[in-house]
């Protein structure tokens, strides 16, 4: 037995052997590295989503809503919803300058929807890069596995056709270690496919929450909010004003 194994397959295989191996190896690295950073980002964004549109609701004016998001401490690229507040604001406070501009002949509601759009679509292409790494490992590593089980039986016959000796002991060994692969590629499929699948799941029940955050940000600005450069201590005083 000392002779068959990981061990032997890696040093009696030839190049296609351990391109196949070397190349399993690889992806296995990707995939987990994937899952463990898209991961961590999923649970920051659960702790973000779970009080953030509470708090920002909550607060006094847009300016300390802002404040709760975390605009002092944490930046747009890194948290949906203060990106979305912000765009909502930058848009509602870009289509009421004076100066004229293609989009002033737009309704302001349509303006305003276009911006948070675009925010939105910008978080979620971010939440969701990566998660093609995940469905091409698992959808092509058991069959880099096989082509490796395939090439390693071909050339396990051809060694026993030379030798002359058919016997089980001379067929079984190098047959199951033709096998691993068949096993290597799985070992490396079924974890990428899970990790897709619950990053999946994950990201679009942050993308729920962020649509009816966009929906309510959409009203806010639309019915009568207006950004007043007049500066209250730190922050910008909101000006409320009816249509």
């Amino acid at each position: 037995m000392q002779n068959y194994g990981l061990a032997h397959v890696w040093t009696q295989g030839d190049f296609v052997t351990r391109g196949i191996a070397l190349a399993l190896l690889i992806m296995s690295v990707m995939s987990w590295s994937v899952i463990v950073v898209k991961g961590r980002n999923v649970m920051r964004l659960k702790r973000l989503t779970k009080n953030a549109e509470q708090a920002f609701w909550h607060s006094d004016d847009l300016a300390d809503g802002v404040q709760k998001l975390g605009g002092g401490t944490s930046t747009p690229h890194h948290n949906p919803f203060l990106a979305l507040a912000l765009s909502g604001q930058e848009a509602a406070d870009h289509h009421h300058q004076t100066q004229p501009h293609l989009h002033d002949r737009m309704d302001v509601s349509d303006w305003i929807t276009r911006c948070l759009k675009d925010t939105m679509d910008e978080s979620v292409a971010r939440m969701q890069s990566g998660l093609a790494i995940l469905a091409s490992i698992g959808s092509t590593a058991p069959f880099v596995g096989l082509f490796g089980t395939v090439w390693g039986i071909y050339h396990a016959l051809l060694a026993i056709g030379a030798s002359g000796q058919s016997s089980i002991d001379q067929v079984a060994g190098p047959v199951g270690e033709a096998l691993i692969m068949t096993a290597f590629g799985l070992f490396v499929a079924i974890p990428a496919v899970l990790g897709y699948n619950a990053l999946t799941r994950a990201n679009k029940a942050i993308v729920a929450k962020l649509a009816r955050f966009a929906h309510g940000l959409h009203a806010f600005f639309v019915t009568g909010a207006r950004l007043s450069s007049t500066r209250r201590g730190d922050g910008l005083r909101l000006a409320t004003r009816a249509n």
